[in-house]
């Protein structure tokens, strides 16, 4: 099987979406000519054309809200974010109109819109350019919430996403562009609000997302040295949340930490915590354990930011916790 960048998986996720269907159609700042600041859509322009492959200028709400335009018309836009930052100069379209339209049209109108972009903290690109925004548009009905942390999930989720009849937030952390990972060269799509075990285990449940995967993973790795064996459960879409996948691990291990590069009030473990006390309390060991940002602004200065993102050994540290460690 091929080892693709992460970046590339998405451009294959769009090249074969724009291929199949004429009716998808590439929209935000710098896309074409520029190939996108991540060069997600490097070579789109070229193959498909100006048509399909559109500069914008700066203007999240302008353009966001002429892809929901076009949506209801029966097209079906990617629009790309530069960073998910800049989305919430948007907010409005996307929320009152993007996640509500098919609602509040009795189901007369649809907007299979994909948003997609960089979310969540770089490196030294401060408070300003580190958001997490899964909580926040997760909490909105109508949107479907995105995200993946492998190349492969990339791939199938995107393809999915353009073919939903919804509006999809496509949330794509900024340091995983460079990752690598098996990609097929045959199509597949990913079932949305289906998780994945991206390792077995039977002391604790380690549910992580995006960027926390892979610290998850090595955390993983290091208790395994001390005879501690995790589980890491990747649900892949936030919204919807395949809850019954992660209550089924913590069922088995009787524990749970839930990693998440967000704040940790009203954030996803949050949310997380609440329903598996819901399912799961008479077969917790431990109260279930969140990791997350501190919270405060993300700092430029790179030491501080560091101390402020939850890493592996804050995973670690969380695990031993609820083993009593």
């Amino acid at each position: 099987m091929p080892i693709t960048e992460f970046r590339q998986a998405l451009n294959q996720a769009l090249d074969e979406e724009m291929i199949r269907d004429e009716k998808v159609y590439i929209m935000g700042e710098e896309v074409a000519e520029y190939n996108g600041a991540y060069k997600v859509t490097k070579g789109l322009l070229d193959k498909f054309g100006e048509k399909r492959v559109r500069d914008t200028p700066i203007t999240e709400a302008g353009f966001t809200g002429l892809g929901i335009g076009s949506a209801m018309m029966g097209l079906r836009p990617v629009i790309e974010y530069m960073s998910w930052n800049f989305s919430l100069v948007a907010i409005d379209q996307i929320i009152s109109n993007a996640a509500k339209m098919h609602y509040m049209t009795g189901g007369q109108f649809s907007v299979p819109i994909v948003m997609r972009g960089a979310s969540g903290a770089a490196a030294q690109v401060s408070c300003q350019h580190s958001h997490n925004l899964e909580s926040f548009y997760a909490h909105i009905p109508g949107l479907i919430v995105m995200a993946p942390s492998t190349p492969y999930d990339a791939k199938g989720l995107l393809k999915a996403a353009i073919r939903n009849d919804n509006p999809v937030i496509f949330l794509e952390n900024e340091m995983l562009y460079g990752n690598m990972g098996e990609v097929p060269e045959e199509e597949y799509l990913i079932e949305i609000g289906k998780g994945d075990i991206k390792r077995e285990g039977t002391d604790v449940t380690i549910c992580a997302h995006l960027r926390q995967v892979g610290f998850a993973l090595e955390a993983a790795k290091v208790l395994a040295k001390e005879g501690i064996s995790a589980e890491v459960v990747d649900p892949r879409t936030i919204k919807p949340l395949d809850i019954d996948l992660i209550a089924e691990s913590v069922r088995k291990t009787k524990r749970l930490v839930v990693a998440e590069e967000g704040h940790k009030f009203c954030g996803f473990g949050a949310e997380v915590s609440s329903l598996i006390h819901e399912m799961c309390f008479d077969d917790l060991d431990h109260p279930v354990i969140r990791v997350s940002q501190g919270e405060t602004p993300l700092p430029y200065a790179k030491n501080i930011e560091a101390a402020s993102l939850p890493g592996v050994q804050d995973i670690v540290a969380a695990v031993k916790k609820s083993l009593y460690k």
